[in-house]
Protein backbone atom coordinates (compact mmCIF):
# COMPACT_ATOMS: atom_id res chain seq x y z
CA UNK A 1 0.00 0.00 0.00
CA UNK A 2 0.95 3.30 -0.67
CA UNK A 3 1.71 6.28 1.75
CA UNK A 4 -0.45 9.41 0.20
CA UNK A 5 1.73 12.77 0.68
CA UNK A 6 -0.60 16.28 0.23
CA UNK A 7 1.55 18.44 -1.93
CA UNK A 8 -0.32 21.97 -2.77
CA UNK A 9 1.41 25.08 -4.23
CA UNK A 10 -0.41 28.16 -4.02
CA UNK A 11 0.56 32.08 -3.51
CA UNK A 12 -1.60 31.96 0.24
CA UNK A 13 0.59 30.14 2.77
CA UNK A 14 -2.68 29.55 5.11
CA UNK A 15 -4.34 28.25 2.64
CA UNK A 16 -1.45 26.16 1.43
CA UNK A 17 -1.94 24.33 4.93
CA UNK A 18 -5.61 24.02 5.28
CA UNK A 19 -5.89 22.57 1.17
CA UNK A 20 -2.61 19.83 2.55
CA UNK A 21 -4.35 18.80 5.44
CA UNK A 22 -8.22 18.41 3.84
CA UNK A 23 -6.22 16.01 0.98
CA UNK A 24 -5.46 13.67 4.01
CA UNK A 25 -7.95 14.44 6.70
CA UNK A 26 -9.31 11.24 6.43
CA UNK A 27 -5.71 9.43 7.41
CA UNK A 28 -5.01 11.54 10.61
CA UNK A 29 -6.56 9.63 13.57
CA UNK A 30 -6.45 12.17 16.45
CA UNK A 31 -6.60 10.86 20.20
CA UNK A 32 -8.87 12.09 22.36
CA UNK A 33 -6.36 14.26 24.21
CA UNK A 34 -2.96 14.88 24.43
CA UNK A 35 -2.37 16.73 21.68
CA UNK A 36 1.28 18.17 20.71
CA UNK A 37 2.26 20.58 17.67
CA UNK A 38 6.10 20.93 17.61
CA UNK A 39 7.23 24.56 15.77
CA UNK A 40 10.60 25.57 14.62
CA UNK A 41 12.79 27.84 16.57
CA UNK A 42 16.54 27.01 16.42
CA UNK A 43 16.41 30.96 16.12
CA UNK A 44 13.94 33.05 18.17
CA UNK A 45 14.68 36.32 16.04
CA UNK A 46 14.66 34.88 12.35
CA UNK A 47 11.26 34.75 10.92
CA UNK A 48 12.64 32.49 7.52
CA UNK A 49 14.48 30.04 10.30
CA UNK A 50 11.23 29.31 12.43
CA UNK A 51 7.73 27.99 11.69
CA UNK A 52 5.28 30.84 10.80
CA UNK A 53 2.33 31.50 12.98
CA UNK A 54 -0.15 31.41 10.16
CA UNK A 55 0.92 27.95 9.38
CA UNK A 56 -0.16 26.90 12.83
CA UNK A 57 -3.14 28.77 13.09
CA UNK A 58 -4.07 26.67 9.78
CA UNK A 59 -3.35 23.95 11.66
CA UNK A 60 -5.53 25.01 14.79
CA UNK A 61 -8.17 26.13 12.59
CA UNK A 62 -8.25 22.38 10.57
CA UNK A 63 -8.34 20.91 14.05
CA UNK A 64 -11.33 22.92 15.59
CA UNK A 65 -14.01 20.72 14.35
CA UNK A 66 -12.32 17.29 14.72
CA UNK A 67 -10.82 17.37 18.00
CA UNK A 68 -11.90 18.27 21.21
CA UNK A 69 -8.96 17.56 23.69
CA UNK A 70 -6.17 19.28 25.07
CA UNK A 71 -3.25 21.02 22.32
CA UNK A 72 0.00 21.73 23.21
CA UNK A 73 2.08 24.22 21.50
CA UNK A 74 5.79 22.75 22.48
CA UNK A 75 9.14 23.57 21.69
CA UNK A 76 12.96 23.63 22.84
CA UNK A 77 14.55 27.04 21.35
CA UNK A 78 18.74 25.88 20.81
CA UNK A 79 19.92 29.00 21.72
CA UNK A 80 18.22 31.80 23.55
CA UNK A 81 14.89 31.43 25.54
CA UNK A 82 11.99 29.64 23.63
CA UNK A 83 9.43 32.07 25.05
CA UNK A 84 11.25 35.01 23.02
CA UNK A 85 10.02 32.62 20.25
CA UNK A 86 6.54 32.48 21.19
CA UNK A 87 6.28 36.33 21.62
CA UNK A 88 8.50 37.68 18.73
CA UNK A 89 6.66 35.32 16.06
CA UNK A 90 3.69 35.94 17.26
CA UNK A 91 2.26 32.80 19.23
CA UNK A 92 1.18 34.68 22.49
CA UNK A 93 -2.35 35.25 21.17
CA UNK A 94 -2.79 31.87 19.89
CA UNK A 95 -3.42 30.96 23.86
CA UNK A 96 -6.51 33.14 23.83
CA UNK A 97 -7.75 32.60 20.42
CA UNK A 98 -7.15 28.31 20.72
CA UNK A 99 -7.46 27.91 24.20
CA UNK A 100 -3.53 25.79 23.61
CA UNK A 101 -0.83 25.62 25.91
CA UNK A 102 2.63 27.24 25.41
CA UNK A 103 5.60 25.04 27.02
CA UNK A 104 9.48 25.25 26.86
CA UNK A 105 10.51 21.75 26.52
CA UNK A 106 13.89 22.65 27.45
CA UNK A 107 12.33 23.06 31.24
CA UNK A 108 10.46 19.87 31.16
CA UNK A 109 10.70 16.98 32.66
CA UNK A 110 12.65 14.39 30.81
CA UNK A 111 13.14 10.81 30.10
CA UNK A 112 16.68 9.46 29.54
CA UNK A 113 17.67 8.30 26.26
CA UNK A 114 20.72 6.52 24.92
CA UNK A 115 22.12 7.63 21.73
CA UNK A 116 26.16 7.19 20.74
CA UNK A 117 29.42 9.36 21.15
CA UNK A 118 31.51 10.42 17.86
CA UNK A 119 33.50 7.09 18.74
CA UNK A 120 30.34 4.88 18.79
CA UNK A 121 29.93 4.28 22.22
CA UNK A 122 27.03 4.38 24.19
CA UNK A 123 25.65 8.61 25.12
CA UNK A 124 23.02 9.14 27.55
CA UNK A 125 20.56 12.15 26.65
CA UNK A 126 17.71 13.95 28.22
CA UNK A 127 14.41 14.42 26.26
CA UNK A 128 11.36 16.03 27.22
CA UNK A 129 8.63 14.16 28.78
CA UNK A 130 5.98 16.10 26.99
CA UNK A 131 7.01 14.86 23.43
CA UNK A 132 8.23 11.19 24.16
CA UNK A 133 4.45 10.75 26.22
CA UNK A 134 2.31 12.39 24.02
CA UNK A 135 -0.25 10.01 22.03
CA UNK A 136 0.03 12.22 19.06
CA UNK A 137 3.13 14.36 17.67
CA UNK A 138 2.30 16.90 15.09
CA UNK A 139 5.30 18.08 13.46
CA UNK A 140 5.52 21.29 11.68
CA UNK A 141 8.05 24.10 9.63
CA UNK A 142 9.71 25.17 6.86
CA UNK A 143 12.32 23.36 4.76
CA UNK A 144 16.13 24.21 5.08
CA UNK A 145 19.69 23.26 4.14
CA UNK A 146 21.20 22.22 7.47
CA UNK A 147 25.37 22.67 8.75
CA UNK A 148 25.60 18.59 9.82
CA UNK A 149 22.88 16.65 8.29
CA UNK A 150 22.43 18.39 4.61
CA UNK A 151 19.07 19.34 5.08
CA UNK A 152 16.18 19.75 8.16
CA UNK A 153 12.42 18.65 7.50
CA UNK A 154 9.39 17.19 9.78
CA UNK A 155 11.99 15.02 11.39
CA UNK A 156 14.59 16.72 12.75
CA UNK A 157 12.58 19.13 13.68
CA UNK A 158 10.70 16.96 16.20
CA UNK A 159 13.62 15.52 17.74
CA UNK A 160 15.95 18.46 17.85
CA UNK A 161 13.67 20.65 19.44
CA UNK A 162 13.10 17.88 22.35
CA UNK A 163 16.37 17.29 23.77
CA UNK A 164 17.20 19.47 26.85
CA UNK A 165 18.59 22.24 26.82
CA UNK A 166 19.70 23.59 30.55
CA UNK A 167 18.97 27.21 31.47
CA UNK A 168 21.71 27.96 33.45
CA UNK A 169 24.17 30.63 32.32
CA UNK A 170 22.00 31.33 29.12
CA UNK A 171 22.92 35.14 28.51
CA UNK A 172 26.45 34.10 28.81
CA UNK A 173 26.27 31.42 26.33
CA UNK A 174 23.94 33.97 23.83
CA UNK A 175 26.37 36.15 24.27
CA UNK A 176 28.90 33.60 23.06
CA UNK A 177 27.45 32.51 20.27
CA UNK A 178 26.48 36.32 19.00
CA UNK A 179 30.70 37.21 19.51
CA UNK A 180 31.56 34.10 17.73
CA UNK A 181 32.76 34.45 14.26
CA UNK A 182 30.66 32.68 11.12
CA UNK A 183 33.48 31.05 10.49
CA UNK A 184 34.09 29.17 13.20
CA UNK A 185 30.81 27.88 13.98
CA UNK A 186 30.97 26.45 10.32
CA UNK A 187 34.40 24.95 10.84
CA UNK A 188 34.00 21.14 11.11
CA UNK A 189 37.42 20.95 12.49
CA UNK A 190 36.33 22.96 15.49
CA UNK A 191 32.95 20.70 16.35
CA UNK A 192 34.78 19.36 19.25
CA UNK A 193 35.53 22.43 20.70
CA UNK A 194 32.53 23.91 19.97
CA UNK A 195 30.89 21.02 21.77
CA UNK A 196 32.83 21.60 24.75
CA UNK A 197 32.59 24.94 25.03
CA UNK A 198 28.82 24.39 24.98
CA UNK A 199 28.68 21.59 27.60
CA UNK A 200 30.60 23.76 30.00
CA UNK A 201 29.03 27.01 29.82
CA UNK A 202 25.63 25.16 29.28
CA UNK A 203 24.60 21.97 28.78
CA UNK A 204 22.62 21.48 25.90
CA UNK A 205 22.00 17.99 24.86
CA UNK A 206 20.98 19.28 21.65
CA UNK A 207 24.62 20.01 21.05
CA UNK A 208 25.34 16.61 22.58
CA UNK A 209 23.88 14.79 19.59
CA UNK A 210 26.31 16.78 17.27
CA UNK A 211 28.80 14.10 17.19
CA UNK A 212 30.29 14.30 14.17
CA UNK A 213 28.49 13.45 10.81
CA UNK A 214 28.11 9.92 11.62
CA UNK A 215 27.30 9.88 14.88
CA UNK A 216 24.38 12.36 14.26
CA UNK A 217 22.56 10.53 11.64
CA UNK A 218 22.46 7.60 13.60
CA UNK A 219 21.42 9.44 16.54
CA UNK A 220 18.44 11.06 14.92
CA UNK A 221 17.49 7.00 13.40
CA UNK A 222 17.59 5.87 16.92
CA UNK A 223 15.55 8.43 18.25
CA UNK A 224 12.73 8.31 15.26
CA UNK A 225 12.11 5.01 16.09
CA UNK A 226 10.51 6.95 19.92
CA UNK A 227 9.51 9.76 18.63
CA UNK A 228 8.75 10.70 15.23
CA UNK A 229 6.02 12.56 14.34
CA UNK A 230 2.53 11.35 13.83
CA UNK A 231 1.64 13.97 11.00
CA UNK A 232 4.35 15.68 9.46
CA UNK A 233 3.79 19.83 8.04
CA UNK A 234 6.41 21.10 5.92
CA UNK A 235 5.23 24.43 5.40
CA UNK A 236 7.43 25.36 1.95
CA UNK A 237 5.75 28.55 1.18
CA UNK A 238 9.05 30.08 2.00
CA UNK A 239 12.35 27.62 2.19
CA UNK A 240 15.75 28.55 3.63
CA UNK A 241 19.11 27.53 1.21
CA UNK A 242 23.13 27.96 1.54
CA UNK A 243 24.27 28.25 5.44
CA UNK A 244 21.21 27.12 7.67
CA UNK A 245 18.99 26.39 9.58
CA UNK A 246 19.96 29.65 10.92
CA UNK A 247 20.94 31.83 8.48
CA UNK A 248 20.58 31.10 5.21
CA UNK A 249 18.69 32.33 2.13
CA UNK A 250 15.27 32.12 1.25
CA UNK A 251 13.32 30.16 -1.02
CA UNK A 252 10.37 30.71 -2.43
CA UNK A 253 8.82 27.54 -3.28
CA UNK A 254 4.92 28.37 -2.31
CA UNK A 255 3.96 24.84 -1.56
CA UNK A 256 2.37 22.72 1.70
CA UNK A 257 3.30 19.05 2.25
CA UNK A 258 1.26 17.20 4.78
CA UNK A 259 1.26 13.62 5.23
CA UNK A 260 0.53 10.68 8.32
CA UNK A 261 4.02 9.16 7.36
CA UNK A 262 6.78 11.27 8.01
CA UNK A 263 9.24 9.59 5.84
CA UNK A 264 7.37 9.76 2.51
CA UNK A 265 6.89 13.59 4.05
CA UNK A 266 10.24 14.07 4.12
CA UNK A 267 11.27 12.11 1.09
CA UNK A 268 9.11 14.23 -0.98
CA UNK A 269 10.43 17.53 0.61
CA UNK A 270 14.13 16.13 -0.33
CA UNK A 271 13.19 15.61 -3.87
CA UNK A 272 11.60 19.70 -4.07
CA UNK A 273 14.80 20.39 -2.86
CA UNK A 274 17.25 18.79 -5.04
CA UNK A 275 18.12 15.83 -2.82
CA UNK A 276 17.23 12.32 -2.28
CA UNK A 277 16.72 10.28 0.80
CA UNK A 278 19.85 7.87 0.51
CA UNK A 279 21.75 11.14 0.65
CA UNK A 280 20.76 11.89 3.88
CA UNK A 281 21.91 9.62 6.45
CA UNK A 282 19.31 9.61 8.81
CA UNK A 283 16.36 8.92 6.44
CA UNK A 284 18.45 6.24 5.12
CA UNK A 285 18.37 4.37 7.94
CA UNK A 286 14.38 4.85 8.64
CA UNK A 287 14.55 3.90 4.85
CA UNK A 288 16.34 0.78 5.53
CA UNK A 289 14.13 -0.28 8.63
CA UNK A 290 11.15 0.55 6.73
CA UNK A 291 10.28 3.39 9.78
CA UNK A 292 8.09 4.66 6.55
CA UNK A 293 8.17 4.74 3.14
CA UNK A 294 11.12 6.66 1.24
CA UNK A 295 10.64 5.40 -2.66
CA UNK A 296 8.82 7.88 -4.37
CA UNK A 297 7.07 5.28 -6.74
CA UNK A 298 5.45 3.76 -3.59
CA UNK A 299 4.57 7.34 -2.81
CA UNK A 300 0.86 8.45 -4.21
CA UNK A 301 1.09 12.25 -4.05
CA UNK A 302 -2.41 14.06 -4.02
CA UNK A 303 -3.24 18.33 -4.02
CA UNK A 304 -3.11 20.15 -6.82
CA UNK A 305 0.19 20.52 -7.90
CA UNK A 306 3.09 17.90 -9.80
CA UNK A 307 5.90 16.80 -8.01
CA UNK A 308 8.21 17.76 -11.11
CA UNK A 309 6.78 20.62 -11.90
CA UNK A 310 7.56 21.96 -7.94
CA UNK A 311 11.26 20.84 -7.89
CA UNK A 312 13.69 24.03 -7.03
CA UNK A 313 17.26 22.82 -5.94
CA UNK A 314 18.51 24.81 -3.21
CA UNK A 315 22.17 25.61 -2.49
CA UNK A 316 23.67 23.75 -0.09
CA UNK A 317 25.53 24.55 3.06
CA UNK A 318 28.97 24.94 2.50
CA UNK A 319 30.08 21.89 4.37
CA UNK A 320 28.42 19.96 1.96
CA UNK A 321 30.75 17.73 0.74
CA UNK A 322 32.13 17.04 4.48
CA UNK A 323 28.57 16.22 5.66
CA UNK A 324 28.22 13.23 3.03
CA UNK A 325 31.09 11.40 5.00
CA UNK A 326 28.25 10.10 7.56
CA UNK A 327 28.22 6.79 6.59
CA UNK A 328 29.38 4.47 8.72
CA UNK A 329 31.14 0.57 7.95
CA UNK A 330 28.49 -2.41 9.17
CA UNK A 331 25.82 0.43 9.92
CA UNK A 332 23.45 -2.76 10.28
CA UNK A 333 24.85 -3.58 13.49
CA UNK A 334 23.89 -0.26 15.08
CA UNK A 335 20.20 -0.38 13.90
Amino acid sequence: MKSRVALIKGPDRYRNITQALECIGEEIKLPPDGLLIKPNFVSTTNQLAATHVEAVRALLDFLGSRYGGSITIGEGASLTDTFEGFRVFGYEPLIEEYGVRLVDLNRDRWVKVEVYDRNLAPLELRLAKTAWESPYRISIGPPKTHDAVIITLSLKNMIMGSLIRDQRNNALFHTLSRVTPSWVKRAPSLEGLKRDVSTTVLRSDKFAMHQGYPAINLNLYTLAKYIAPHLSIIDGFLGMEGPGPSDGEPVELQVAIASTDFLAADTVAAKLMGYGIDQIGYLYYCKSKGLGVGDLEKIEIVGNAHLEDCIRPFRPHPTYHQQLRWQIQNFERFL
